[in-house]
């Protein structure tokens, strides 16, 4: 596909007197990356320089305190509440500046989203002091945290005292109202080219605006010109400041949902009709949630459903008069439809943009294809609600750019032996490729792919990696060989430099009780099932027809379309209509939404008193919920589990003896690294660096970071 065919985001825009080089816009983004003392320090100006260098027509910073350290709701939130703040912005802005890119600033006051206030024992600013405290009584976010997140919350957060809030006054409000004015003019004096006032996501503003969390009975509450009357006079107030040709810009929620009495569609759209009269020369469109509901986390500001906020900003659209800049997860060829139809003007985007920076001037140069796929796993999100650096399980660059950014190897080109075309594999060889070394990667099976493949079938986001890196690879120079044994011999005869080993993890059999009996298969054997692949024990427990049919979809290449798979298997699956798995991390949990989503009735069970371990907090959140509500049963802190013809049966948590009907069963579970290869390659006197599965598992973000690693260490 051609430049042509993205003409409309690829055209000019302009937001006021603001002109900008194309429709992509780098959407406000809580990162994590400013300096502990709110300054923009290297790491915060590498960061957003990388969006500009990559051809975005704007970056907006995340959140930018105009009162920090009160209203912070990140520890290491960028801060523009003083002079000395002005330094480090500049900085930010003269770097982005020179690739060509506008730079703005979003404007922020936490409110009742404040930990920092409550980590250090402030009052939180508040329209009216909470009733009951949000969250109170309904599902909290650490109710889901797995193991590792709660020893990491443990060494991490800091102690939380009992929590004081401050009803604003009068007077408090016009002092809110004046520190927005004053960040707006440190922002305009620093050469930011614009500012966005963040009126939404349950921060101070929203608060406000919300007719749930306002309960007010002075101007500032009740009616809705009431309680949008804060929102009204910060936006005059800034445009006093900053003068009539300085853009400014208002960020809303067009609903909050979950949230019975709370903002409406109808109360956003007269919102920015009033807006649009205080001064601002456009509106973001976003949204918000009931955040006692968890799987609502997926279903708002960052939604897991494509295109979620869309309606929302078409009909605010419509009601003004001023441009709209919409986000939610919209694919480039959907914005470009929706912008030549008039439905927003401008696309913002966060977590494709993480994934792959580049991704505006991939598609000017007319190479769609080239972009590194955001796989919606939600790594990124996940690491700020933990108030950790913002990360990318696909682009292990993000939030490190000014140490890993890679240039073309300076050195003479060396040999490298890859083995293992997993994730892990394929990107290490791709990344050599790229530095002009000399790449052989050697893969044992038929198809390059490794566990992505099933793991495609599974999570449709994850075939978009899988096809990237297979397509970098048949445009590289790698010489692949398939069906492949990586033995000693024949390694040392192509004589590397070193040898990168990413073999994955070895799954074996834990030692359950009839685990050996014919409708029991590993997690191994039902992937080698779905692909078509055979083995010995894999022939030992399906019949003759099915192992034809997979033969024969694997002669005609079939198995290796994880569409068609999808796709086929919601009409035929050699599985019985009850199962069972044992297991509940990552792999039993994606199993569990694949064949609930094909009809049959799943059990998970598993010894571990929390599941999820391997999904992000934010997917898991999701995911669990969906489980739930699709009738899959969860049943947690299982002892004696054992496995007979006809079920399987265990004591369950409060000790009572279960037995669960299941045609076939799925132990998803007792994966460890497999040192065999590296082991065996070591021992012939190779230089060998292994990562990936194959020393921890660690899934595809650990695949990916893992292969970066190894090639930064072997070509520093």
């Amino acid at each position: 596909m051609s430049a042509n065919n993205y003409s409309h985001l690829l055209s000019p825009g302009r937001i006021g007197k603001m002109e900008l080089r194309n429709r992509m816009i780098v959407t406000a983004m809580g990162v994590n990356l400013a300096e502990a003392d709110g300054t923009c320090g290297e790491r915060m100006r590498a960061f957003l320089e990388e969006f500009a260098r990559g051809g975005a027509a704007m970056v907006i910073t995340g959140v930018a305190g105009v009162a920090w350290p009160v209203g912070g709701n990140q520890p290491r939130q960028v801060a523009i509440s003083d002079d000395r703040f002005i330094p480090g912005i500049k900085a930010v802005a003269d770097a982005v500046h020179a690739h060509g890119a506008r730079f703005a600033m979003q404007l922020h006051h936490g409110g009742v989203v404040s930990p920092e206030d409550m980590a250090a024992g402030r009052p939180v600013w508040v329209p009216s002091v909470p009733q009951p405290f949000p969250g109170a009584g309904t599902q909290q976010v650490t109710d889901v945290w797995v193991q590792s997140e709660i020893e990491h919350a443990a060494a991490s957060f800091k102690p939380m005292p009992k929590v004081q809030f401050k009803e604003l006054t009068h007077e408090d409000i016009r002092l809110v109202v004046e520190q927005f004015a004053a960040a707006a003019d440190r922002a305009k004096r620093a050469g930011v080219d614009g500012v966005e006032i963040h009126g939404g996501h349950g921060y101070l503003i929203s608060g406000f605006n919300s007719p749930k969390s306002n309960r007010r009975t002075d101007d500032y509450g009740g009616p809705l010109e009431n309680r949008v009357r804060f929102l009204l006079e910060i936006i005059r107030a800034v445009r006093a400041k900053v003068g009539p040709d300085y853009p400014v810009w208002v960020k809303l929620d067009s609903q909050e949902y979950g949230v019975e009495v709370g903002i409406k569609l109808e109360h956003a759209m007269r919102t920015a009709q009033l807006v649009e009269q205080a001064g601002a020369d456009a509106i973001t469109v976003s949204s918000y949630h009931d955040v006692g509901k968890l799987k609502l986390h997926s279903e708002s500001n960052i939604p897991h459903v494509p295109g979620w906020n869309l309606p929302a900003a078409e009909s605010i659209r419509k009601s003004i008069g001023i441009p709209v800049i919409a986000s939610g997860r919209v694919e480039a060829d959907v914005g470009e439809e929706k912008i030549a139809a008039g439905v927003f003007d401008f696309l913002g985007m966060g977590r494709k943009l993480l994934a792959d920076p580049d991704l505006p001037r991939k598609l000017a140069e007319g190479k769609p294809e080239a972009i590194r796929p955001c796989i919606y796993c939600y790594t990124c999100v996940s690491a700020i609600y933990f108030m950790d650096p913002v990360r990318c399980a696909v682009n292990p660059e993000c939030s490190f750019e000014s140490q890993r950014r890679q240039s073309a190897a300076a050195a003479p080109a060396r040999r490298y032996v890859v083995v293992g075309g997993g994730p892990g594999g394929m990107e290490a060889a791709r990344r050599l490729d790229r530095l002009g070394h000399q790449v052989t990667l050697l893969e044992g099976t038929e198809r390059l792919g490794g566990t992505l493949q099933f793991a495609s079938v599974a999570y449709e986001p994850n075939e978009r990696l899988l096809n990237w890196l297979r397509r970098e690879l048949e445009t590289s120079k790698v010489d692949v060989r398939l069906e492949t044994r990586a033995t000693p011999e024949l390694v040392a005869s192509l004589k590397p430099d070193a040898v990168l080993v990413a073999t994955g993890a070895l799954r074996s059999m834990p030692p359950i009780p009839g685990a050996d009996l014919p409708h029991v298969l590993s997690g191994d054997d039902l992937r080698r099932l779905v692909l078509g692949q055979s083995s010995p024990a894999l022939a030992n427990k399906v019949s003759l027809t099915t192992r034809l049919a997979t033969k024969v979809g694997g002669a005609l290449g079939l198995t290796s379309s994880p569409e068609f798979l999808r796709k086929a298997t919601h009409q035929w699956m050699p599985l019985g209509k009850r199962i069972v798995i044992i297991g509940g991390e990552l792999v039993g949990l994606e199993l569990a939404e694949f064949l609930m989503e094909r009809g049959r009735a799943v059990t998970v069970v598993d010894e571990a008193a929390r599941f999820g371990t391997g999904l992000l907090l934010v997917r898991r959140m999701r995911l669990l919920e969906e489980l739930k509500e699709h009738g899959v049963a969860l049943c947690p802190s299982a002892k004696d589990i054992r496995i007979d013809k006809d079920a399987v049966r265990f004591l369950d948590k409060d000790g009572a003896l279960q037995a669960v009907a299941a045609d076939h069963v799925i132990v998803a579970k007792g994966a460890s690294a497999n040192t065999t290869v590296a082991d065996e390659l070591r021992g012939a006197g190779l230089d060998v660096h292994a990562f990936g599965d194959c020393t921890g598992v660690s899934y595809i973000e650990g695949a990916m970071r893992g292969a970066a690693d190894a090639v930064s260490a072997l070509t520093a």
